[in-house]
């Protein structure tokens, strides 16, 4: 059924009621207020952002309550608070479903070989879920038409990731895309062409419409050469018990969790991930040898690693 302006707009005061009482229920609490008032950074500097920030403060609490019994005081207002988080998670769920029909139209618009429909309409209801935790009803324009625009972005980003061999960044798939454009509207009107024509009519070097045009096709590891080797042999041949590859693939992956662990965890969330899954050489460890370890009963632990996780899957 779809959704009258009044009913976007009730739907949307509803999800901030329900914030500015669950801000109000953590107000005075100083481990809670120190996340709320904390200074953002640059992608933090949005109604989202502070949403998130609010959801933090709200765990600062509860993990403050758990380290003592008599701070019931904290955990009844942590429990109150996130009671009212849960009535924001379903009023934000009603307003995007409100507009699913704007997926499936974009879906078919956007599907491809490489990305199917049923893909991108997964990747719409992330952009509904975006669009309805920043649409604000007091500026007068219907939820649909604002929500259109996120579901497109993220159907885009997700063509941009993942629809390619390669990845490429958005400026970059951007440039190509008026390259095409251009060769385009020269074919449609007949005129002969070549790559620098496309450069000037675009306004990139010549130098990068020649890279952005051949999009840098990927070639495989097993693909002979014109000596008859494929690349992978010419790795063996180099070193045969080395896969350099492999080894900047780990280096990466590795530096990468080791910069989100960094700014997300605190060093206790850390040490209970690398122990219980065994990171970067640790032997892996049951949460009850880990408590143990620390001077916390197992249910703490898992509390802990369930947090820790839910805060490295939004950073991701």
């Amino acid at each position: 059924m779809k959704w009258t302006a009044e009913q976007e707009q009730s739907a949307a005061r509803n999800i901030r009621k329900a914030e500015q009482d669950a801000r109000a229920e953590i107000a005075g609490w100083d481990v809670a207020e120190d996340v709320v008032r904390r200074r953002p950074v640059r992608v933090e500097r949005t109604r989202a952002g502070s949403v998130d920030r609010l959801l933090l403060a709200v765990e600062a609490l509860e993990e403050y309550a758990a380290q003592d019994e008599s701070r019931s005081e904290a955990r009844l207002a942590a429990q109150r608070a996130r009671g009212h988080l849960h009535r924001v998670e379903g009023h934000l769920w009603k307003l995007a479903m409100s507009a699913r029909r704007i997926v499936r139209v974009e879906a078919r618009k956007l599907s491809c070989s490489l990305l199917g429909e049923d893909d991108l309409i997964q990747e719409g209801y992330i952009g509904l879920m975006r669009a309805a935790k920043r649409f604000d009803p007091d500026r007068g324009i219907r939820f649909g038409t604002y929500a259109r625009w996120w579901v497109r972005a993220q159907m885009t980003r997700a063509l941009e990731t993942s629809g390619r061999t390669v990845r490429l960044p958005g400026g970059a798939v951007e440039q190509i895309r008026n390259l095409k454009q251009a060769a385009a509207r020269m074919e449609q009107m007949g005129i002969e062409f070549d790559l620098s024509d496309l450069a000037a009519e675009t306004g990139i070097e010549l130098a990068r419409a020649s890279l952005l045009w051949s999009q840098g096709g990927v070639v495989s590891l097993d693909q002979p050469d014109q000596e008859g080797l494929s690349v992978g042999d010419r790795i063996a041949g180099e070193g045969r018990d080395v896969r350099p590859d492999l080894t900047a693939i780990d280096m990466q992956a590795w530096t990468r969790v080791d910069d989100i662990f960094g700014a997300v965890l605190n060093e206790r969330e850390q040490m209970i991930l690398r122990r219980h899954f065994g990171l970067q050489g640790e032997d892996a460890r049951t949460m009850a040898d880990i408590g143990k370890s620390i001077g916390l009963s197992r249910e703490r632990v898992r509390q802990i690693e369930v947090k820790a996780l839910q805060r490295l899957r939004r950073a991701i």
